[in-house]
């Protein structure tokens, strides 16, 4: 099958040569379809998870634009802002430009919550090419003049789903609002539910669409299995699969924060070594867990759904499911942290009775039967409603069976 090369896409000739020497050689499906539009300077909907290249996407043209426009920030502004919905993906995509434009004479810095702000603010005194931030330290830098956004013409809103999800939609549509009218955006997307089709509307001017996967479906390439068990005997089971040397590098997904933190010690006291990623660590803890886990130091990542998107480790070989999130979208992201940009990966769920609606749900929405690994698949748990009528027609049925005379 012939592919396409990155010298065909018409990018700057040094941004081809920097990706020949990084080993970038073909581009993935989205970075095909989305770099000739954007170079273009057409507006951009992206329907894609984590995983397909989309900093790349996103990334190579607005380094090609920047580069050809011989302008200069002015102070305290950015020529392009990318909005990220956490702080990994925000560090994540300020580490892939870097990469990309290292022989570029561009300036770039990323802005988020959870450190102090005054290294943020010196590197924004004299202006800078690009800015990758998240909607609530921006906002907050910009309230204290910090930072303006009124000289941005390439605008990035990365993950518009998650952003949803946290909570930061005002907050968009309040930066949207502070950006000039006319600039270039472009809205990624994993999934496109209702409130991001209309903010898509809003800040989108005639966009191109460019969907590699349809909408909500897990990575082809992922194994998926289940284990039917009783809650109370999750964590030894966990113990006894981790003990097996093929789970070389693995995530294991909690619904909270508490949850991932315990269960990290709790390994690690039983001689797994493992590190929690959650929302209550610092920023700088958050950064340490996750160099542990990159660099092989530390094989067990215990995470919420802060890390299900945005956070680029290659090689997981596994992600272990010990509590079934409640959002059945949430379970696509999670297992898609095991198969990036075309690598097979599998996927270990270990489901208790309470989760059985949690799952059903999930194989509803992948449209698939996830294969059991071990026990049985359990009847859904019934409503208190559905227990007092069956505990009616048992008395009924005592009662009548008592009235039988028999001869």
């Amino acid at each position: 099958m012939h592919r396409t090369s990155f010298d065909r896409l018409g990018l700057a000739d040094r941004i081809v040569q920097t990706l020949k020497e990084q080993k970038y050689e073909h581009p993935t499906p989205i970075q095909e379809q989305a770099i000739p539009l954007l170079l273009e300077g057409s507006d951009l909907l992206g329907i894609a998870q984590t995983g397909t290249g989309k900093t790349a996407a996103f990334g190579l043209p607005i380094l090609h634009h920047l580069s050809m426009e011989k302008r200069r920030p002015a102070a305290k502004s950015s020529r392009a802002l990318i909005l990220a919905p956490t702080r990994e993906l925000t560090i994540q995509i300020g580490v892939a430009l870097k990469v990309y434009g290292r022989d570029m004479p561009l300036r770039h810095t990323a802005v988020f919550g959870g450190v102090g702000q005054n290294t943020q603010v010196r590197s924004m005194r004299r202006g800078v090419d690009i800015l990758v931030a998240t909607p609530g330290r921006l906002l907050d830098l910009f309230n204290q003049k910090h930072i303006r956004l009124d000289f941005v013409t390439h605008f990035v809103l990365d993950e518009a789903d998650r952003m949803l999800d946290m909570g930061f939609i005002h907050d968009v549509q309040k930066i949207t609002s502070l950006l000039p009218s006319r600039r270039q955006t472009l809205l990624f997307s994993a999934t496109m539910p209702q409130p991001v089709i209309r903010l898509a509307n809003k800040i989108l001017h005639n966009p191109k669409k460019v969907s590699v996967a349809p909408t909500a479906t897990p990575v082809k390439t992922v194994e998926q299995k289940v284990m039917f068990i009783d809650r109370e005997k999750k964590r030894s089971c966990l113990v006894r699969i981790l003990q097996d040397p093929a789970f070389d590098r693995v995530i294991v997904f909690t619904r909270t924060k508490h949850k991932a933190a315990r269960l990290a010690e709790q390994l690690t006291k039983s001689g797994i070594k493992s590190e929690s990623l959650h929302g209550d660590k610092s920023q700088s803890a958050r950064q340490r867990a996750l160099e542990l886990f990159k660099s092989g130091d530390v094989a067990i990542l215990v995470a919420t759904d802060i890390a299900s998107r945005g956070i680029d480790v290659d090689d997981v070989t596994h992600v272990i499911n010990y509590e079934l999130p409640m959002v059945p979208e949430d379970y696509v992201h999670r297992i898609g942290r095991t198969a990036r940009a075309g690598a097979s990966g599998f996927a270990l769920s270990l489901c208790d009775q309470s989760e059985i609606p949690h799952f059903t749900k999930i194989e509803n929405l992948i449209k698939t039967k996830i294969e059991i690994l071990e026990g049985e698949r359990p009847q859904a748990i019934t409503t208190k409603r559905q227990e007092k009528s069956i505990k009616k027609k048992r008395k009924k049925k005592k009662r009548s069976s008592k009235k039988t005379v028999n001869f």
